[in-house]
């Protein structure tokens, strides 16, 4: 890798090394079908696949922790790009990612990482992360621990909206503000809050004829029958409150001309009994007079079917919980026509010529603040939270009830929509567009690195502000503080007792799945003593093991007397 080219000619665009990062990995980000379907896995999933399809770069770096984990990015990079070039850091070595400048983190608080980065430098690579949700007691706390740790102003959080940006922005005002007060000083430089949204790949999304039909024949929808579908997660409290919808269709069908019937088709999963029967009971009591049918979204054939048998794609979000709303781009690869709530993300995706939004409303903050207040001091739950703030948040029943007839009534309208949406969902988010700002993301994060070098410090990871060695935190608990340097050492007769395995195997480290140097090196460094190099630097030479490691072992072996120092 030394004789690595400055630039590098793909696909006839000239890209600087830079314009790369290596990839965090972790089963929980990129894997929903073993950790459980939700929007920041799938979102992940989709991610990783269009990278390794759409970047252009030399080689994927990836850091991990395990050999398990190793192995899923194997099948990843195998399914995706098997003619590129693969290579993986441990998680434990975090430096070598290099000459990769950046390391992209699949969520939004990266001050944990920014302080596993500073043992080696603030500038030893630069950190990009990923906004999901911005709504949650643990990110807006992680938001305020970013602020407190070393993260840099070459390091960014990507915002995938202008909304979530305006309310990160909104969040970093309160804290520098607070820093301004409570410190009396200026507030750190902050990193880049870049918007780029999130992709999917459009071609997935393509309407079957034969999914339409099933779908059509199981609600008994004529050809001139309107069907209104969404895929989300079926939650009231923290995704959308249905009963509006239901209240809005209903009033809607005494305005649509005769012989025109609407049905609503919701694919989803229910988190717990009581979700269900609100959408069940709410749909056979506000509109009766409109077709109704749940899908069951663990079930691989019904998203398709919801895409491909519904004439508009609805997603009437009121939720906070909502950052960016990918399930309705993914209508629009299906060549559907929105009908959104105007809110959050959908602002952004939404757009005229791909479907309507109808008009929402937002208490101001006197109102809300006891929400706040009660959700931070442990009262109430996120979901109680959230699902209070959705209760004070109103779409505009008339403004839903028209935009509902106008695209029930128009067939001519749905269909300019709808080839809008899908020339939409290709040009801007597929993972083909959205890869190419990513990657000039990653080359402007590493080009301001090198020009603030000046600014960067490191910290010695012993005295990490947030994690200690435990030498340090508990230094007043010993006797004495162990310097073995100056010492020498033996072994005693151990005639009739355990031998190094058998106490090893006594102990049983392993059953923790962790043990704090290798086997072998207990072994290497009691052989050593045994045949008379009796100092630390002795031991350190004939083992050929850093010095560091030659005292961790031998305070293992002092502690169960198969080594003594000498008198």
């Amino acid at each position: 890798m030394a004789n690595r080219p400055d630039t590098l000619a793909v696909d006839d665009r000239q890209l600087t090394a830079r314009d790369n990062a290596a990839i965090f990995y972790a089963t929980d980000g990129y894997k929903p079908d073993q950790k459980g379907i939700n929007g920041r896995r799938v979102a992940g999933e989709s991610f990783l696949n269009g990278f390794l399809k759409h970047a252009k770069v030399e080689e994927f770096v990836f850091l991990t922790k395990t050999t398990r984990e190793i192995e899923e990015i194997k099948n990843f990079y195998e399914t995706a790009r098997p003619n590129g070039r693969l290579r993986v850091a441990g998680f434990l070595k975090p430096q070598e990612i290099a000459p990769v400048e950046v390391l992209y983190y699949p969520a939004a608080n990266i001050a944990a990482e920014s302080w596993r980065r500073a043992n080696y430098g603030s500038d030893a690579w630069a950190l990009c992360g990923l906004t999901h949700t911005t709504s949650t007691p643990a990110i807006m706390q992680g938001f305020f621990d970013m602020r407190m740790a070393p993260v840099m102003e070459w390091d960014a959080v990507i915002c995938t909206s202008r909304a979530v940006q305006g309310s990160v922005l909104a969040q970093m005002d309160l804290i520098d503000a607070h820093i301004r007060q409570r410190f009396g000083t200026k507030p750190p430089a902050r990193p880049m809050f870049p918007v780029i949204p999130l992709g999917i790949h459009t071609e997935k999304f393509r309407r079957n004829p034969q999914a339409r039909a099933a779908l059509r024949a199981q609600l008994g929808a004529a050809d001139t029958d309107v069907v209104f579908s969404t895929i989300a997660r079926l939650s009231p409290h923290e995704k959308f409150d249905p009963l509006p919808i239901f209240i809005a269709m209903q009033a809607a069908v005494a305005k649509l001309p005769a012989g025109v019937k609407m049905h609503v088709v919701m694919c989803g999963q229910f988190r717990h009994p009581y979700a269900r029967k609100v959408f069940e009971e709410g749909a056979a009591r506000l509109m009766p007079d409109v077709g109704f049918l749940l899908l069951d979204g663990a079930k691989p054939e019904t998203p398709q079917q919801a895409l491909s048998g519904g004439d508009v794609y609805l997603f009437m979000i009121d939720n906070i919980q909502e950052a960016f709303g990918l399930a309705p781009v993914e209508g629009m690869a299906a060549g559907l026509p929105v009908l959104a709530s105007d809110w959050d993300g959908l602002k952004d995706t939404v757009s005229a010529d791909a479907g309507l939004r109808v008009t929402s409303r937002l208490l101001g903050p006197e109102h809300m603040a006891n929400e706040s207040l009660r959700m931070q001091s442990g009262v109430d739950s996120f979901v109680q939270y959230s699902a209070a703030v959705s209760a004070m948040t109103e779409l505009d029943m008339g403004d839903m009830t028209a935009k509902i007839v106008a695209l029930a009534s128009d067939p001519d309208l749905r269909h300019r929509l709808g080839q809008g949406a899908l020339a939409r969902a290709q040009n801007t988010y597929d993972w083909s567009a959205v890869i190419p700002q990513m990657q000039a993301l990653w080359g402007e994060q590493a080009a301001r690195k090198a020009a603030a070098k000046a600014k960067a410090h490191r910290i010695a990871g012993f005295a990490l502000p947030v994690a200690p060695s435990p030498s340090l935190l508990f230094g007043g608990y010993p006797s004495q503080t162990a310097r073995l340097g100056g010492d020498r050492f033996i072994a005693p007769d151990r005639s009739g007792q355990p031998d190094l395995a058998a106490m090893l195997a006594l102990r049983n480290y392993t059953a923790l799945s962790h043990i704090f140097t290798h086997p072998s090196r207990f072994a290497a460094v009691y052989a050593a003593v045994q045949s008379g190099h009796d100092t630390l630097k002795a031991i350190a030479q004939t083992t050929q093991l850093p010095a560091m490691m030659v005292e961790r072992t031998l305070m293992w072996l002092l502690k169960y007397d198969f080594v003594r120092r000498a008198a």
